[in-house]
């Protein structure tokens, strides 16, 4: 059989058993009498007809008929299996974690996934822009969860870490406006009764701040904020002034006395 149709079965085999992702080391495993320049001509092939996209060089995803307007598969379904070919450690986080905890109607502009350094390059594929977010350390287990998705499990950030993150990484969903909304939407799902210590340890003292003050004032969750107060007192967190909107004077603006926090802009959380 030729390379071109042995390949072609091989991949349609995968996908009647519900497989929508595979490796260049997969196929080669899968076909070695099939020499490396028979292998690339069948992808391209199969690549040029649109059953399969390239996500990642040397990784591929399968797009069924139901995908092949888009001609590729929503990142949420390859994610974790792209993350184990690449060895690193993940978490999805910032609109996309919100939309598991109600707050779907913020459509986000990029698919926004945290790895610890070091980075890797953002990817954009037939409209579909994978954001790579570097920490500089990985949150511990208890601040992530699995959900279940369409091809297997995806890690995402817990409410409380998807909450802060919301606010530390505001820039890169459209503004601290933008950040209060989906905060708003995620209060119901936010119980600071039991933090863990690894919250204060992994978060930012000036991001607790800013979630405070935002949650008390903004959103006027009064006693989610006063949980978070107590416990941030509790863990050590020493409170700086500090101004709630970045890259903004703070000439003449007055301080919120209880989170320190220099109050140098307005928020707007009205549709």
């Amino acid at each position: 059989m030729q390379p071109n149709f042995k390949i072609k079965d091989w991949v349609n085999d995968l996908q009647k058993k519900g497989k929508l992702f595979f490796s260049l080391e997969d196929v080669g495993m899968a076909n070695p009498d099939i020499l490396p320049t028979g292998v690339s001509s069948a992808l391209k092939r199969l690549s040029t007809k649109g059953s399969i996209t390239s996500v990642w060089k040397g990784y591929y995803v399968i797009v069924p008929l139901s995908y092949a307007v888009n001609g590729i598969l929503p990142p949420i379904m390859y994610i974790d299996s792209l993350m184990q070919e690449l060895q690193r450690k993940y978490y999805i986080g910032l609109l996309n974690a919100a939309a598991f905890y109600g707050a779907s109607h913020q459509q986000p502009q990029a698919f926004s996934v945290f790895i610890q350094r070091p980075t890797l390059r953002d990817s954009q594929k037939k409209k579909i822009n994978i954001q790579f977010i570097c920490r500089n350390k990985f949150p511990s287990e208890d601040l992530l969860q699995k959900h279940k998705t369409q091809t297997g499990y995806v890690t995402i950030s817990n409410a409380i870490l998807t909450a802060a993150d919301i606010i530390q990484y505001e820039k890169e969903i459209g503004g601290l406006n933008r950040a209060c909304k989906v905060l708003n939407d995620l209060v119901e799902v936010l119980d600071f009764k039991n933090l863990s210590s690894s919250f204060f340890e992994f978060v930012s003292v000036s991001t607790i701040q800013r979630l405070g003050y935002l949650l008390e004032y903004v959103i006027e969750q009064v006693d989610l904020a006063n949980i978070l107060f107590e416990k941030a007192i509790e863990a050590g967190c020493n409170f700086q002034p500090i101004a709630l909107k970045n890259r903004k004077s703070t000439e003449n603006c007055i301080q919120d006395k209880k989170w320190k926090i220099i109050i140098n802009t307005e928020i707007e959380i009205d549709d």
